[in-house]
């Protein structure tokens, strides 16, 4: 039976363990630029097998929130370039999210204050962060436009771009954002798309954008550094489809001939339950389906586990277990975990923005 402290293979990452280190937004990037506590961050939580970084913005318009980190300025590649080294050298891999966030957005964090960019005008039910006065806060979506289809090549191109600029900064890969009700995942689900031109409809029309922008990354810089993160069900950013399995069952055959290193599944609602009542959803099939069209990506899970249901999820065929906020609060959670040691709790006030506190500070075993 495999064990979570295996070292183990994705695509082509070489990975010590296979605890991976979930992406978690932070808001300590001022400018979009990841500071020296950034640095100091991701080096102290190295040992888990793989790093994602939080999600980064591929572009000005792919900002959603205050003080995320970019991938489309020198200073920012700079800065990331510091983290890789400093994971690096601590004997860790680590891969940068590319995000672009469509609707979930403020005219506020906008070039030129326009509004933010979605499928369709419509506006999400949801909530971003601002930085007003050097205070942070919590306010509404602003409506959104609906992006032109001639629009879309430019933004298949931004992702190719910032999955080049990751490798150019020392990432050892990428993993594409099409998750959560951010823009991708915008464009796959009938609650937020109701265009009628051929980005819209259908289950392939809705699914061309995410397929275009994974084919162009993996042109760029190869399959096997390549991850993707889906949520077939969560109803993050008020996201929903009517039928889900179908729509991912054909997106996972799509897949399977890209060579990519993993898939990464949140399982349930992002943060939430595993299970969703009014959203049923089988994950098995959905992995099978990959499967049978000749998919060979390792099968990340990621949701609410602890030791555990990860030996569990291994038992049942998963390759990796992503842990996300037990990362914050134990910046050795890998060495927790196979002691079987207790994990400290997290400071629910210090989770976005600020500095030090909360941040870099949590203490380890040792």
């Amino acid at each position: 039976m495999p064990s979570l402290f295996d070292a183990t293979q994705a695509g082509s990452l070489h990975l010590a363990n296979r605890v991976v280190m979930a992406p978690l937004t932070r808001n300590r990037s001022p400018g979009a630029v990841p500071s020296a506590l950034t640095v100091e961050y991701y080096r102290q939580r190295a040992s888990a097998g793989l790093i994602v970084t939080e999600a980064t913005a591929i572009s000005a318009q792919g900002q959603g929130y205050a003080d995320v980190p970019g991938l489309y300025g020198k200073d920012q590649l700079d800065g990331w370039r510091k983290v890789t080294d400093a994971v690096h050298a601590a004997g860790g891999q680590i891969v940068t999210q590319l995000w672009h966030v469509g609707r979930i957005s403020h005219v506020e964090l906008q070039p030129g204050h326009q509004a933010p960019v979605a499928p369709s005008a419509i506006a999400a039910k949801a909530k971003t962060y601002l930085l007003r006065d050097g205070q942070g806060s919590f306010v509404e979506t602003s409506v959104p436009r609906a992006l032109s289809a001639d629009e879309l090549p430019g933004i298949v191109n931004d992702f190719r771009l910032a999955a080049r600029a990751a490798r150019d900064s020392g990432f050892d890969g990428v993993e594409i954002h099409g998750a959560n009700g951010y823009l991708l995942d915008q464009f796959l689900k009938l609650g937020a798309n109701h265009r009628t031109d051929h980005y819209g409809g259908s289950i392939a029309n809705r699914a061309r954008l995410m397929l275009e922008v994974v084919r162009a990354v993996v042109a760029e810089i190869g399959g096997g550094r390549v991850g993707l993160r889906l949520s077939p069900v969560t109803p993050a950013n008020d996201i929903s489809d009517p039928d889900p399995q179908p729509l991912f069952d054909y997106l996972a055959a799509e897949l399977a001939p890209l060579g990519l290193a993993y898939i990464h599944v949140i399982e349930g609602a992002t943060g939430g339950p595993r299970e969703i009542a009014d959203r049923p959803f089988d994950y098995g099939k959905f992995k099978a389906a990959y499967r049978a069209a000749g998919g060979k990506a390792a099968w990340m899970v990621n949701n609410g586990y602890d030791r555990r249901l990860a030996d569990q999820a291994l038992a049942d065929g998963a390759d990796l277990v992503a842990f996300g906020r037990p990362f914050i609060s134990n910046p050795d959670l890998v060495h927790r975990l196979r002691e079987n040691a207790p994990l400290q709790p997290l400071d629910k006030n210090t989770l976005y923005g600020g500095g030090a506190e909360g941040y870099t500070d949590y203490p380890t075993l040792t």
